[in-house]
């Protein structure tokens, strides 16, 4: 299947950018890596009147550290931040991530932002940045503002990003000294969309986890510091809690299953890690 017919905008400035998503109204839409939305144009999923280039702004190319945070710019690939020279130093959680986003070829095209947009919620950096409290960079014609990430997922593949806004970076928070971070994901081979991924950041008092690939989008919750059985039933309850799904890879039962033995090792290793 083609995609139906469409105007191209390669926009030569942020302005130029913001023009056109106004003028567009919800017609309009940002491509920049391509890896989530050229297949849904191909499918017909996603119908834009307006498709609006923006991976040859500079000024969104950048991976900056600005106030203890990882910016990372619109126009970042994927396979750039993962070797970003600083990144296990700054984020480990980060670098255990990145090489279970998609595949080689992928990640040399895909964005970090691209993916936070899609929101699919298999996805693992909306994760990431979900459990280390990161936070969305939108701006438009009218405003700019920032959004934590526990605000911005709204729902399956649904964000609080307005028709007229894009967004402009993510801020991923440093490492803290005295936290330990893990992740672990099953999926049917490695690079396949998540059955379940868990993330966690464990403190001194407590551990906050994040599941992703149950739900209609990732969802996070913060433990005290508890072992043992106490682990295990606040695990229990999780997972019930989860708005779990069946689907052709697994069943809703089999990933609640699997979020009590994932979430258990994920919080341990991340104790482990705690420095």
């Amino acid at each position: 299947m083609k995609p139906v017919r469409f105007d191209y905008i390669r926009a030569r400035t942020l302005a130029e950018a913001h023009a056109a998503l106004t003028n567009g109204d919800d017609d309009a839409r940002i491509i920049a890596g391509g890896q989530s939305l050229v297949p849904m144009l191909s499918m017909r999923m996603a119908r834009p009147t307006v498709l609006i280039d923006i991976m040859h702004l500079p000024e969104l190319a950048k991976i900056e550290i600005k106030d203890h945070a990882i910016r990372v710019g619109a126009g970042v690939r994927q396979a750039a931040l993962l070797a970003w020279p600083e990144l296990t130093e700054c984020q480990p959680l980060l670098a255990a991530v990145l090489p279970w986003v998609g595949h080689a070829q992928t990640r040399s095209r895909g964005t970090v932002c691209g993916s936070i947009a899609h929101a699919d919620p298999s996805a693992e950096i909306p994760l990431a940045l979900l459990v280390l409290k990161g936070a969305v960079e939108l701006s438009s014609q009218r405003n700019r503002r920032r959004v934590a990430a526990e605000e911005f997922f709204t729902g399956l593949m649904s964000t609080a990003r307005k028709d007229d806004e894009l967004i402009e970076a993510v801020e991923i928070p440093c490492r803290f000294a005295g936290h330990g971070y893990a992740f672990h994901e099953f999926a049917r081979r490695h690079g396949d969309f998540a059955i379940v991924a868990c993330a966690a950041v464990a403190r001194t008092d407590g551990v906050r986890l994040a599941i992703g690939g149950v739900a209609d989008y990732p969802v996070v919750r913060d433990f005290p510091d508890i072992n043992g059985d106490a682990l295990d039933d606040a695990l229990d309850h999780f997972a019930v809690d989860l708005d779990a799904r069946d689907d052709l890879h697994a069943t809703a039962d089999y990933r609640r299953a699997l979020v009590r033995r994932l979430g258990r090792a994920t919080i341990e290793e991340a104790r482990r890690c705690r420095a």
